[in-house]
């Protein structure tokens, strides 16, 4: 039986499948106030502690989130608590050891794209929009767009978002690679929480190290990545579920093993 436990602003449905879906719900347009920010950070951290098979973030409403809470960020004495509250609840959430999903409904702007970039995958809607706006007000990202947005797109094409604020429709989104699918606007969770249950019931221990190799790897020296592939593969190894699949290989030929995520 599925359970949902709601905070102020983030709702939390555990699902059956093993799949946890977090909503953003600060209405009217999940604006990313400092209190929210930590609603999220603790929940990443959650997801650490007893991780589930994966995680979808989304958004109540017609938007996936608009942003910073401007009126905060605008205090010149409230600004630096918001913005240590970005960085402690985006690097949170990109350090959730099972996959993530952003399941982007509608728009994603400023720091609602910078959550997205975040994650492991994004699922958008035909209508869903990503957007860097901040140079338009005469400031620049601080959620990790220049740094988390480069890494996704390159130099050359994370200097052209963010220098002309300009929004992105799903279609570029995908061309550029910083959407990995566009469904249909009322498919959107669907298809993500589908998506994500296919990592749940899958080999859970094996996904995670894959995602820790890849995570950590990227930014080591070559070697040192192997390295880590290589600890990772044999610590794995010893695990019931590669058993089982082994065996199952054997007996049954690929792909038809069940994993208990153990």
């Amino acid at each position: 039986m599925n359970e949902t436990s709601t905070q102020e602003y983030l709702n939390v449905e555990h699902r059956d499948d093993g799949v946890v879906i977090a909503t953003l719900n600060r209405p009217k347009v999940n604006a990313l106030d400092t209190k929210l920010l930590r609603e999220l950070e603790a929940f990443a951290y959650s997801c650490n502690d007893d991780p589930p098979g994966a995680v979808v973030f989304t958004g109540a409403g017609r938007m996936f989130a608009a942003g910073a809470e401007l009126a905060v960020f605008a205090d010149p004495v409230l600004r630096p608590g918001q913005a240590d509250a970005f960085r402690d609840a985006f690097g949170a959430v990109e350090r959730i050891v099972c996959p993530t999903i952003a399941a982007v409904n509608g728009m994603a702007l400023g720091g609602g794209a910078e959550l997205a970039w975040c994650c492991d995958l994004r699922i958008l809607g035909e209508g869903s929009i990503f957007g860097q706006p901040e140079v338009l007000l005469g400031i620049i990202p601080g959620g990790g767009a220049t740094q988390r947005l480069t890494r996704l797109v390159g130099r050359p094409t994370a200097k052209r978002l963010i220098w002309g604020g300009a929004q992105v429709e799903a279609v570029e989104a995908l061309a550029l690679g910083i959407a990995d699918e566009v469904v249909g606007d009322t498919e959107i969770l669907n298809r993500a929480c589908e998506l994500a249950a296919t990592y749940a019931t899958g080999p859970r221990l094996a996904i995670r190290a894959a995602k820790q190799a890849i995570d950590e790897g990227v930014d080591m020296p070559l070697g040192e990545g192997i390295d880590l592939e290589l600890d990772l593969f044999l610590k794995v190894f010893d695990s019931d579920d590669a058993k089982r699949g082994v065996e199952s290989f054997f007996e049954h030929g690929p792909g038809k093993a069940h994993f208990t995520g153990a």
